[in-house]
């Protein structure tokens, strides 16, 4: 039996169109409290698009999303800033500030705490710069605090970025393709550090991918999106790669697709 008050993100029949094309359509999905959500599919499948109107980047067509108790859908400008400092977005090209340290890229996390913009690490708070320093440690980087941001590797970079999320202080962690651009070590170093901030800090993780053995890996349910449709919804332990991998096939039998709605339905009730 689910508790209704576990879950921090809830869709329900949400459909996204970007003129005459579908990316999200009728899509139900529902997010625990602390739990590491991966969404797989197909580039265009939706994966990323239902990222950005949990978080009321992209507005939806039909149906309704709420988000950490706000109907995303229904939030004017101003709510959908006040839910953005509680919804932390990692993307998969850092969007790192490369000139500045990295511990000025963290800070820049803690933004919406302040009613003045700050410029340099020292015009911030005594106590956010020691916050600032203890989210590089958390992320194996705090001896590289005062290092240019451009200067870091990739898997560096992603690590910072995570740092300036985390020092948000967010409820929910939403991730687009935040390995993507990584050599296989370092995306595994990425997925345990997502992993385990999930666990420790008790944050949800909502993470897309393509890297299906990385999805096992680390997920703790895995959602798989083909055209704009949830296809599989299960949790991650006990599948294997011939599980997942119909949600990859362009034209998939129609015995396929029935199987996978059919165990989704059975074990959401």
């Amino acid at each position: 039996m689910i508790d209704r008050k576990d879950i921090v993100v809830s869709a329900h029949d949400v459909t996204k169109k970007f003129g005459s094309t579908t990316a999200l359509k009728n899509v139900n999905l529902d997010v625990h409290r602390g739990e590491m959500l991966v969404l797989l599919g197909l580039s265009g499948s939706g994966k990323s698009t239902l990222l950005r109107c949990i978080n009321g980047l992209h507005p939806i067509t039909s149906g309704n999303i709420t988000a950490l108790d706000t109907r995303v859908d229904l939030a004017s400008r101003k709510r959908k800033r006040e839910l953005r400092k509680n919804v932390g977005f990692i993307f998969q090209h850092f969007n790192l500030v490369g000139r500045l340290s990295c511990i000025e890229n963290v800070l820049v996390g803690g933004l919406g705490r302040l009613t003045i913009p700050r410029y340099g690490a020292v015009t911030y708070p005594k106590a956010m710069r020691a916050e600032a320093l203890r989210c590089l440690d958390r992320v194996g980087l705090v001896d590289f605090a005062e290092r240019r941001a451009d200067t870091l590797s990739g898997g560096q970079q992603q690590r910072v970025a995570i740092a300036r999320t985390l020092m948000q202080r967010p409820s929910i962690v939403l991730a687009d393709e935040p390995v993507a651009s990584l050599d296989p070590e370092n995306a595994g170093i990425v997925m345990d550090l997502l992993q385990r901030v999930c666990t420790e800090e008790k944050l949800t993780v909502v993470c897309t991918l393509h890297q299906v053995d990385l999805a096992l890996g680390w997920a703790h349910r895995l959602v798989g999106l083909r055209d704009g449709e949830v296809v599989l919804d299960r949790p991650a332990a006990g599948l294997s790669r011939e599980d997942i991998m119909p949600i990859y096939q362009r034209i998939a039998p129609a015995g396929d697709i029935r199987t996978m709605t059919e165990t989704t339905r059975a074990e959401s009730t």
